[in-house]
């Protein structure tokens, strides 16, 4: 720990050393800037005044809860490490200047949502892209698809040394292109989402009139108006109610004794909510998200099947993609695969914890520092918590069996046999040995080159 006086010497305060970094700042050449985030994602096509928008941020937060890591598999397709690349980094800390791990594949999922299809596109690489395939991506950002080539696609990507989005054609070998896995259900033209829009629109536009400021009433003259004067002579007389209202203070008019005022502006009966309902039930159903989830009330077993049906296939997509991508064909082969986790203990009460964990310990299935970790406990010192053993079997030293006898050589034991019968024992008097007793019976009488055999070997009763 540093002393008092270098704390003192090298200490440093944003607001009292505004010399150093910020030194003759000019705040004309730092750059574009802006009062809102420009990299922000921006829906479009009507999404962004619509519910599915509360859809579309609950299931890009669920997915990016979800650990996406670069990993190494054995030659089975079991998990063997994590690896420390910078592809990881990305996906685990920190994927460009502006946003973390999680914020970016929370970004990929919504811009999949809104556009049906989105690229993650390597910023920054330590080799060209077009000279070799074996770059690790430092930064990668979404960018958003304008244009399609044979090989090559136009996207808008932003550009972290401008502060502007900037269109630029990319090889598609060079980026990941994920297509929305429920393409065909929200964003096709007449996809059941497309008309959940466009039922939500025409009930806003209901709405405002229904909200607007008129009056909507009728009022009743004492005489009949079928000549042309009296038609005069009534929109006069509306046009004076229409000013006795504009002009008040308070919006007060009179009218005659003779004249009778109805008033119109009901709710007008239609079965537009009624539909609305349908159709956004109809799509969650489709999208395999139950309500439950979004009330907040969803059990253990509607969260697996959420979490099986819909969030795991929107990351395998991711997955499968990262992978194809970014990883050569020779990593692949070694095994290395970008693959996601889920926390099965997210979803087990407190009280069923303990009983899983004995489970898994019994059945030697994780270790006690294992289980400790994802309760977010530190690790024991004691060397068997990072055993993986049941502890509730004894060891082979304490329980008083025999430990196991290690296997003989064939050839060994059958010129030890032949050694013990030259020396005079018989075949009755080996069955009671085992081979490895033979087998050191027969060195012992080589060594002693001269000892009767018949004295060490017990022989055996001829009942």
């Amino acid at each position: 720990m540093p002393s008092f006086g270098q704390r003192l010497a090298h200490a440093w305060n944003a607001f009292r050393n505004k010399s150093d970094p910020f030194e003759n700042v000019n705040p004309l050449t730092v750059g574009y800037s802006s009062a809102n985030r420009p990299d922000r994602v921006r829906l479009t096509r009507g999404n962004e005044r619509s519910i599915v928008t509360a859809a579309y941020t609950r299931i890009a937060v669920d997915v990016s809860n979800i650990d996406i890591r670069h990993v190494r598999n054995d030659e089975k397709g079991r998990l063997k490490e994590i690896l420390k690349s910078p592809l990881n980094e990305c996906l685990s800390l920190s994927a460009n200047t502006d946003q973390t791990g999680r914020q970016f594949i929370r970004d990929v999922v919504v811009s999949m949502f809104d556009e049906g299809c989105v690229a993650i596109v390597p910023t920054d690489t330590d080799v060209s892209p077009k000279i070799t395939g074996g770059f690790d991506i430092l930064s990668m950002r979404t960018g958003k698809i304008t244009q399609w080539y044979p090989n090559d696609v136009k996207v808008l990507v932003f550009n972290e040394a401008k502060g502007l989005k900037e269109e630029i054609i990319v090889p598609k070998k060079m980026c990941a292109i994920v297509e929305n896995p429920f393409y065909s259900v929200m964003n096709e033209p007449n996809s059941t989402l497309q008309r959940v829009i466009r039922k939500l629109n025409l009930l806003d536009m209901t709405d405002e009139q229904n909200s607007s400021g008129k009056l909507d009433i009728v009022v009743q003259l004492p005489y009949t108006i079928r000549t042309e004067q009296r038609m005069i002579e009534a929109e006069r007389r509306r046009k004076k109610l229409e000013d006795q209202l504009a002009k008040s203070k308070y919006g007060v008019a009179y009218v005659d004794a003779t004249e009778k005022v109805t008033q119109l502006n009901r709710a007008v009966e239609n079965n537009f909510k009624e539909q609305v309902e349908w159709f956004t039930t109809f799509l969650y159903g489709q999208l395999g998200i139950p309500m439950e989830v979004f009330y907040g009330t969803a059990d253990e077993k509607t969260m697996l099947r959420y979490q099986n049906g819909t969030l795991a296939t929107i990351l395998n997509a991711i997955c499968e993609e990262l992978t194809r991508k970014f990883l050569t064909k020779t990593a692949r082969t070694q095994g290395q695969t970008v693959t996601f986790f889920q926390d099965p203990f997210k979803l087990i009460p407190a009280d069923k914890i303990a009983d899983l964990g004995d489970k898994l310990i019994r059945n030697e299935i994780a270790t006690a520092n294992e289980l400790r970790s994802k309760l977010g406990l530190p690790p024991s010192d004691d060397p068997k918590a990072d055993e993986l053993r049941n502890p509730n079997m004894p060891e082979a030293e304490d329980s008083g069996l025999p430990e196991e006898e290690e296997p003989v050589d064939p050839e060994e034991l059958e010129e030890a046999r032949q050694t013990l019968l030259d020396a005079g024992l018989n075949e009755d008097d080996l069955k009671g040995l085992s081979d490895n007793e033979i087998v050191d019976l027969a060195e012992e009488y080589n060594s002693q080159n001269g000892k009767e055999p018949e004295e060490a070997v017990p022989k055996q009763s001829s009942a």
